[in-house]
């Protein structure tokens, strides 16, 4: 039975969506609401159809961007994982700094970037790149250390050395903790993209909800809204099918 219905999972989010639209926009006119305070999805779904070109452009933009600042976080923070877990006093000096450059805010970051990197692509791609990249380097932390000594044992004794130990044991055994990390870090790589492009942009999805701000235009808001949602999911969601395919058992 379970198997039967294992291929149904998308229904109840769809489901419970679809309850969420349709009370919204039964609520809109029952309560006299103007489409200036709060359009209706069918509103907003007619506006994206109407500038889907200019969504897409704007699209492509910030998706760039993440793409940009996410890669750069896999390339640094696995890497570093690996340094800090190879040698111990490195991980007790790098790990509070990397607690404490966590709990900066962000947009506090954005104006200094901005006036360090310029107005072109660097400080998004530099904001995505710090908010995702504390993610995946302690994840990969926590799955390098999470090995039980046993299969370590195993391997040297079988003469394994410290490489076959690595590439054959401890890393595959992390990659459940490298693929949590890296399926939050995508999603906080589109904020930070977004947060760069609400400082200073000239293209974007986030430069496109402040040129409707501007205007008063609640509509292409929200549109963009959903927009920037539909890209964090879709980029969502191709991390997790990478990772159906490295990790076939938590599939």
């Amino acid at each position: 039975m379970s198997l039967g219905l294992r291929g149904f999972g998308w229904l109840p989010p769809a489901l419970l969506v679809l309850t969420l639209l349709a009370a919204w926009q039964l609520a809109v006119p029952a309560f006299g609401i103007s489409d200036f305070i709060l359009p209706t999805p069918l509103a907003i779904a007619a506006r994206m159809a109407s500038d889907f070109p200019l969504l897409l452009s704007n699209a492509l933009v910030t998706g760039g961007e993440v793409l940009a600042g996410y890669a750069l976080a896999v390339a640094t923070g696995v890497p570093l994982a690996l340094a800090a877990f190879h040698w111990p006093r490195f991980e007790r000096a790098a790990y509070p700094l990397l607690v404490a450059l966590q709990t900066v805010p962000k947009v506090a970051l954005a104006p200094l970037l901005i006036l360090y990197l310029g107005y072109g692509w660097a400080p998004k791609i530099a904001l995505a790149f710090v908010i995702s990249f504390f993610p995946i380097t302690v994840a990969t932390m926590v799955g390098l250390h999470a090995l039980e000594p046993g299969y370590v044992d195993l391997i040297r004794s079988l003469g394994g050395s410290e490489r076959d130990v690595l590439v054959k044991v401890r890393l595959p055994a992390a990659l459940p903790n490298l693929f949590a990390g890296l399926r939050i870090a995508i999603s906080l790589a589109v904020i930070g993209a977004i947060l760069g492009e609400y400082v200073a942009a000239e293209k974007g999805l986030g430069f496109l909800q402040l040129q409707a701000n501007a205007q008063f235009d609640v509509t292409l808001n929200f549109a963009a809204i959903v927009a920037i949602s539909l890209l964090g999911l879709a980029f969502y969601y191709a991390v997790a099918a990478v990772e159906r395919l490295c990790v076939p058992a938590r599939a």
